[in-house]
């Protein structure tokens, strides 16, 4: 009698799921993709539109922003977290274009469930994927439109900033971009290589308009010193993350008190304790002492009298980067610093913007010279989204930095490397052929969304792409400000004179990694998914309490 074999789902425990072959496995993975896709979609572009989401605290976002979309929805499905992973490395490699990664991913994969339908197998589609990816690498680097050669120049930083702002804040790029502009110049080390993007913050300030965002030369904290003394110059500094203020016992202790003399000197000697305590540190040359935690009114009394400025700074974040800029070391006990411990400021002053009063750190050494943006605005969130463009904006100049070419947008560079990649499938023998061809479709979904977002005629206005592009105008796109009632306008633009433009290596890293991200599901044809851990789920109809009996 022959043994029998179990097959590999009843090897398991129960509560394991297991999903197999093309309709299960494959398929389902297209599916929960081309539907996370489909989400962040209609936010892609200049006129994308914002999502409302309430995350699991309950707290609100508005944005169009496709990494805070995709990050705050907690994706569960294992093929859709690839693509989301796949969006993550590109915001922290490049600090944009992570709605490309997840419109291209999905498109990919939309177009790969066609051929499979037709009966293609998936290592034939993964194989003209793949050449068409490499080749697609190729060909987009024959498309430079132009170079930014000096990163000094205010001209060339907006030039590539304008459109990044653009696509995030339609309407406000004309105050946003020229502020990225001006915070990024004050610190452009002498070798644009060694650009930091922590060298840029943002504070909020609730209140006014956005055209009353200005730079500010240095670090500024949105609220005054709680010194007296409101300004200091060339001032040694010193940061403690410890409260200042009298020490107490990390044990409750009693204190029997017979008289008044003996609670007069109880008090009087807590007093000479932090007296001599803060005295020491003034001692050292210390002119400026930032606090991480509480500062008691009797040490704000004692550091009054010594002339001592103190700042309060709460976010754990900042007390890092300002110890970083200062070269300062955080301590966490009371007492005198060393001097390799205290830190160094050109400038710490009060200074008012709009209704508020706020605290600047500034510093002229190359090194360590910072710049903050303020931004206004009417509301938190509309506060937040703006934060999110000049993030985007100070990314796109650090990736300057490293690839300083450029590419028509607008659609153009993805029309053109279609063609190509249709002229490459045209000539490709065997099965190969229709994945590149496929490919090469999916890259139309850039204009298309560009101008379905718009309100155009998408399909009218591809098709016209393609015959501007075919005629060698290939820095052609889409015009998302035309008419669409005007039987004269074209809904078509030049890139190149209207100054729409993409970083090269923006644009190469996300084809790449969506590329790679669809690829990867589409080598998927098992799920085996474990039980979840946790004890046992309360019955329909009962009491979260188990004592209730």
């Amino acid at each position: 009698m022959a043994l029998r074999i179990p097959k590999l789902p009843s090897s398991f425990k129960d509560g394991y799921k297991h999903l197999q072959g093309v309709d299960e496995a494959v398929l389902r993975n297209i599916t929960a993709v081309t539907e996370l896709a489909a989400i962040v979609k209609t936010s892609f572009g200049p006129n994308g539109r914002n999502k409302l989401i309430v995350n699991h605290l309950e707290k609100l976002f508005v944005t169009s922003d496709a990494m805070t979309i995709t990050r705050e929805l907690e994706v569960v499905h294992p093929a859709a977290k690839l693509v989301v992973m796949a969006s993550q490395a590109q915001e922290a490699e490049m600090g944009d274009a992570t709605n490309l990664v997840t419109i291209l991913a999905g498109e990919l994969l939309k177009k790969a469930e066609e051929l499979l339908r037709l009966g293609l197998h998936t290592s034939d589609i993964i194989a003209g994927y793949e050449v068409a990816h490499k080749k697609a690498q190729e060909f987009i680097n024959q498309l430079v439109l132009a170079s930014v050669d000096n990163l000094k120049t205010r001209d060339g930083l907006l030039k590539a900033v304008y459109p990044a702002v653009m696509s995030k804040q339609y309407g406000y790029e004309d105050v946003i971009a020229p502020l990225i502009a001006d915070a990024t110049l004050n610190i452009m080390p002498n070798n644009p290589k060694d650009f930091s993007v922590d060298s840029v913050r943002v504070v909020k300030i609730m209140g006014g308009s956005v055209f009353d965002s200005k730079v500010v030369k240095g670090m500024v904290f949105g609220r005054e010193p709680d010194s007296d003394l409101k300004k200091a110059t060339k001032a040694k500094i010193a940061i403690f993350t410890c409260p200042l203020d009298i020490s107490q016992t990390e044990t409750k202790g009693t204190v029997l008190l017979h008289n008044a003399d003996e609670m007069l000197n109880f008090s009087k000697d807590e007093e000479k304790r932090l007296e001599a305590q803060l005295t020491d540190i003034a001692n050292t040359g210390v002119k400026v002492v930032i606090v991480g935690s509480g500062i008691g009114e009797l040490a704000l009394h004692f550091m009054n009298r010594l002339g001592i400025m103190v700042v309060k700074v709460l976010s754990k974040f900042d007390l890092r980067r300002l110890a970083r800029v200062t070269g300062a070391t955080a301590l966490a006990r009371i007492g005198a610093p060393m001097a390799e411990e205290l830190g160094y400021c050109d400038v710490v002053e009060t200074v008012e913007i709009g209704s508020d009063r706020v605290t600047v750190f500034r510093q002229e050494n190359e090194k360590t010279r910072t710049a903050t943006i303020v931004l206004r605005g009417s509301t938190q969130n509309q506060l937040d989204d703006l934060e999110r463009a000049v993030d985007d904006g100070v990314n796109t100049v650090k990736a300057l930095t490293k690839d300083n070419r450029l590419v028509a947008g607008a659609g153009a560079a993805e029309i053109e490397l279609a063609l190509q990649l249709q002229a490459l499938a045209a000539k490709t023998p065997g099965l190969n052929q229709y994945a590149i061809q496929k490919f090469a479709e999916t890259l139309e979904v850039v204009p298309r969304t560009l101008a379905e977002n718009a309100g155009l005629d998408a399909t009218e206005l591809v098709s016209k792409l393609y015959a501007a592009h075919q005629a060698g105008k290939a820095n052609v796109g889409v015009n998302i400000e035309s008419d669409s009632t005007d039987k004269n306008d074209s809904g078509l633009l030049d890139a190149a004179e209207k100054n729409l433009v993409d970083l090269l290596g923006v644009k190469a890293y996300a084809i790449r990694m969506a590329a790679d991200a669809a690829l990867t599901v589409l080598r998927v044809d098992q799920i085996i998914m474990a039980k979840l851990a946790g004890g046992p789920k309360p019955a329909a109809g009962q009491g979260q309490n188990w004592d209730e009996d």
